[in-house]
Order: structure tokens, then C-alpha cells, then sequence
């Protein structure tokens, strides 16, 4: 039935921060950016990856009404929603020092697992977000 996940949702507080970080600091690129009239349509992806986007979505209409929204928002910025991003690297540590040299603020250092080396971090408004360097 099924052949692919195209596109994922998390939950932003303001979509040009969230570019900011995810575009400016995390590295990915912009795939859409569009005006839709009741909402604006922001995905990114991983440079070279185009066909697994990730929705920035702000809370709000017309999917929810403003009181829900609101709600949404404290969930959000409690890091309460669920929201969780898992990214592979090739180099975990590497990856974290280029990071942490541009601000990005860690809830947890590169730690060796049965799986690999990864580390978490948290987005501007809660997500959670975690980059795994697998073991070879």
C-alpha cells in the first residue's frame, strides 16, 4: 500500500525563528515556504533529501480553533506535544562541537549506546531532538 514517509509535523512558535534555528544553525534547507492564506506551509529537510520534509507548523487555524491553539502553544513550550526529531550523523561528537559553536543548547552530550554515539538537544520552542551516529 504504502512506499514512504514524505513528511513529518512539529509544532513551532514562530516559523522565521524556526528557521533560523533549523535553516541557520541545525543546517537543513528550506524545501517549501509558501503562503497558503490561512496558514503559511513551511517544510525543511536534510540538504539532499528532498523527499522526507519536515512541517514547521504554528498552532492555529484553520486546524484548531484559537483557544486550542493556545493550549498548543503551552504544551508546546513545555515540550510537552511529543514533538521528536531523530537525525544520523557520521560523526556524533563533530557534529555536536559544530553545534554547540553556534549556540545550539544540548540537554545531553555525545554518549556511547549500544546502538552508537547521540546526544539531545532541545529546539527554541520545546521539541526534542536527538542525532545518533550509528555503530559501524
Amino acid at each position: 500500500m504504502f512506499n514512504a514517509i514524505t513528511h513529518s509535523q512539529i509544532y513551532v512558535l514562530d516559523q522565521d525563528e524556526a528557521l533560523d534555528f533549523y535553516v541557520g544553525k541545525l543546517g537543513l534547507e528550506v524545501n517549501t515556504d509558501i503562503d497558503l492564506g490561512m496558514m503559511r506551509w513551511l517544510t525543511v529537510s536534510v540538504p539532499g533529501h528532498p523527499e522526507r520534509q519536515i512541517m514547521l507548523e504554528k498552532p492555529g487555524g484553520p486546524a484548531m480553533s484559537e483557544e486550542t491553539a493556545q493550549q498548543v502553544r503551552e504544551l508546546v513550550t513545555k515540550g510537552a506535544t511529543g514533538g521528536h526529531l531523530i537525525f544520523s550523523t557520521d560523526d556524533c561528537r563533530k557534529t555536536y562541537e559544530t553545534l554547540l559553536s553556534k549556540g545550539v543548547e544540548f540537554t545531553e552530550e555525545p554518549t556511547e549506546r549500544p546502538y552508537g554515539t547521540d546526544c539531545g538537544l532541545r529546539d527554541p520552542f520545546g521539541n526534542h531532538i536527538r542525532f545518533t551516529q550509528p555503530k559501524a
